[in-house]
């Protein structure tokens, strides 16, 4: 069976409006937020949710790139051909490792099948006994978060800006405001692609993980996730981050970023004995539930 045709399995391919939908995976829970960027018909991004078992899963964000024909393709072709290969690789004893590994060298294969310049980025963390480690192609990015607000792990953009946050010649602030932010130096769809593989790191009971498109790291600071994630329920804090960026992409006044952009989500926390399924209408509706309590 193919992950699409399963209905624990949340897959967003290119959605149309706002998505909101809470899954269970990996003994815990994973949420989504998704949306096309504003006055644009379908976003260019896709996402998964893959539960593998009782205690593990695999995240996954695509962000289609633009200037280029087949951006929106590009990405469903890259996590749904991932799915697949996962699933088809665990079903077969292989280790997780190896399955999101090769799945993510099949999804650039499939990127590249298409012969027509389209190109997608690629996070994925993979969850499995208590442990997270993230793989990521381009500037789509993987962040662990602690229950204080402390960021355990954040991978590093493929991009000259985020190299050079990495080597400590531009901060986090100047990152967001310049002019090459945009620039991305290795995704799917390219022969040259590149894998960078974290270590694994141990979740502790409250921790959060978030994989996400750009749409949310370059309109939040990444200073500013941990506090709109970490509060309360997973699913609240998630359409927090999702209301957050909306809120910045509408208005470019002022000294905070702003970039419409698609925006897609999914964060994920450990919850023993967690029984929660469910998909919930867009948050638009839900966000008068919550300001009502």
């Amino acid at each position: 069976m193919s992950p699409a045709a399963r209905t624990d399995v949340l897959l967003l391919a290119n959605p149309s409006r706002q998505e909101w939908h809470v899954v269970r995976a990996a003994a815990g829970a994973a949420a989504a937020f998704a949306q096309p960027r504003p006055g644009a018909e379908a976003s260019e991004d896709s996402l998964l949710v893959l539960p593998l078992g009782q205690d593990a899963a695999v995240l996954a964000v695509a962000d289609g790139m633009g200037g280029v024909p087949g951006g929106g393709e590009a990405a469903t072709r890259a996590v749904t051909t991932l799915g697949r290969v996962v699933e088809e690789g665990v079903a077969a004893g292989h280790t997780l490792r190896s399955c999101v590994l090769n799945g993510i060298e099949q999804a650039n294969a499939a990127v590249l099948e298409m012969a027509n310049g389209a190109a997608t980025t690629l996070a994925v963390a993979e969850l499995s006994g208590g442990l997270v480690r993230a793989y990521n192609v381009g500037d789509s990015e993987v962040l662990v978060v602690g229950q204080r607000g402390r960021v355990k792990l954040r991978t590093v953009s493929h991009s000259p800006v985020g190299f050079a946050v990495q080597a400590g010649l531009v901060d986090d602030d100047e990152a967001m405001h310049h002019e090459d932010r945009h620039v991305v130096s290795n995704f799917l769809g390219s022969r040259n692609m590149r894998i960078e593989v974290g270590s694994p790191v141990r979740l502790a009971a409250r921790d959060t993980v978030v994989v996400c498109s750009d749409g949310l790291a370059d309109n939040l600071r990444v200073s500013e996730i941990p506090p709109l994630v970490c509060l309360g329920d997973l699913d609240a804090g998630v359409a927090r981050l999702g209301r957050a960026a909306s809120a910045r992409m509408a208005d470019a006044a002022g000294d905070h970023p702003s970039k419409p952009d698609d925006l897609s989500i999914v964060a994920y926390r450990p919850m023993p004995g967690a029984t929660v399924l469910r998909r919930l209408p867009p948050p638009r509706q839900l966000e008068l539930d919550h300001a009502a309590g």
